[in-house]
C-alpha cells in the first residue's frame, strides 16, 4: 500500500519542477508550430508608377525583368515590351525590349529570356536585348505563364484554350489539355505545378493531384520551401500554401485597387516582387 502511495504522490517539489519543464517544452513547441504556420509580408519598396501595365516579374542576378502589356491583355498590337529594374526598384530601362504584343510569363535558360506572347514564345538574347526568334504554338490564343525545368524543357500555359504546351528543341507540342482556367505554372524537380482555382501537381507520368484550393484562382506561383508555395491572385491577393494544403492570406490590396499579377521570388533573400498591373508599379516585400 505504501508502494502504491509513493508512486502516485511523489515529492511535491520534484513534481512541480517536472511539470514546469513539461509546460515550457510544450510552449516552445506550440510557439514553433505557430511561427511556421503564420507567414507575413513586409513592404520594402515600390517602383515609380510609370510602367506600362506590368504583368510579370522575373528576378535574375542584380536586375528584375518586367513584362509590359501596354495595351489590351490579348491584343497583337506590337505595343508590349520588357523593362529592366534594379533590385531597389529603380527603372533602368522602361523599353529594354519593344515590339512584343501582350507579353506575360517569362523564364531564363542558357542566356535567353523566353516570354509568353499571346500565340508564340519570344526568345530574347539577354546580352543584346534583341528578339532572336519566335516559337509559334499551334492554335494558341492566350499564352500566359512560362516555367523551365532543370533540363531546359519549357512549359507554357494557354489560358484561353485551357491547355499547357511543352517546348523542346524549339518545337512546341501539346502537353496537357482540358485544363480550364489554367494560368500559373512552376516546375519543381520532376513535378509541374499548375494553377487555376486549384493548385494541381502533375507528375512526370502526367498523374495529377490537387494540393490546394484558391477562392479567387491563381496567377503566379513560387516555392518557398519543400511543398510550400506563395501564390498570387490577379485581383489583389497573395496567399501562402502550406504543406498540409492550408491557405493563408498574406496580402490583400483590393481596396487600394492594386492587382497582384505574376509574382517573382528571390528564394535566397526571401524577397517577393509583385507587379500591380493597372497600378503600373512593382512592389517588393520581405517574406517572414
Amino acid at each position: 500500500m505504501f508502494a502504491i502511495f509513493s508512486v502516485y504522490f511523489p515529492n511535491p517539489n520534484s513534481y512541480m519542477q517536472s511539470s514546469v519543464k513539461t509546460l515550457l517544452v510544450l510552449a516552445g513547441l506550440l510557439s514553433g508550430f505557430t511561427s511556421q504556420a503564420q507567414r507575413q509580408l513586409v513592404k520594402l519598396w515600390e517602383s515609380d508608377s510609370t510602367l506600362a501595365i506590368p504583368e510579370s516579374v522575373l528576378p535574375d542576378k542584380d536586375v528584375l525583368y518586367v513584362s509590359l502589356i501596354d495595351g489590351a491583355p490579348w491584343d497583337t498590337d506590337g505595343r508590349g515590351g520588357i523593362a529592366k529594374l534594379d533590385r531597389n526598384g529603380k527603372i533602368l530601362n522602361a523599353s529594354w525590349v519593344s515590339g512584343l504584343h501582350a507579353p506575360k510569363g517569362m523564364g531564363i535558360w542558357r542566356g535567353n529570356l523566353y516570354v509568353a506572347d499571346v500565340s508564340e514564345v519570344a526568345v530574347i538574347n539577354l546580352a543584346t536585348g534583341k528578339v532572336d526568334t519566335k516559337i509559334p504554338v499551334q492554335a494558341a490564343t492566350g499564352l500566359n505563364d512560362i516555367t523551365i525545368d532543370d533540363q531546359g524543357t519549357i512549359y507554357v500555359s494557354d489560358s484561353k484554350e485551357g491547355k499547357v504546351h511543352q517546348i523542346k528543341n524549339g518545337q512546341a507540342t501539346l502537353y496537357l489539355s482540358d485544363a480550364k482556367g489554367v494560368n500559373g505554372l512552376k516546375s519543381v524537380g520532376r513535378d509541374l505545378y499548375v494553377l487555376s482555382k486549384e493548385v494541381v501537381k502533375v507528375g512526370p507520368d502526367k498523374k495529377q493531384s490537387v494540393v490546394g484550393n484558391l477562392e479567387l484562382g491563381g496567377d503566379g506561383i513560387e516555392p518557398t520551401g519543400k511543398d510550400e508555395f506563395i501564390i498570387s491572385s490577379w485581383g489583389g491577393v497573395v496567399y501562402h500554401l502550406a504543406k498540409d494544403g492550408k491557405v493563408q492570406t498574406l496580402l490583400d490590396t483590393r481596396s487600394q485597387k492594386k492587382n497582384t499579377a505574376d509574382i517573382g521570388y528571390d528564394a535566397r533573400q526571401g524577397i517577393l516582387y509583385v507587379p500591380t498591373f493597372m497600378a503600373k508599379s512593382v512592389v517588393a516585400y520581405q517574406l517572414k
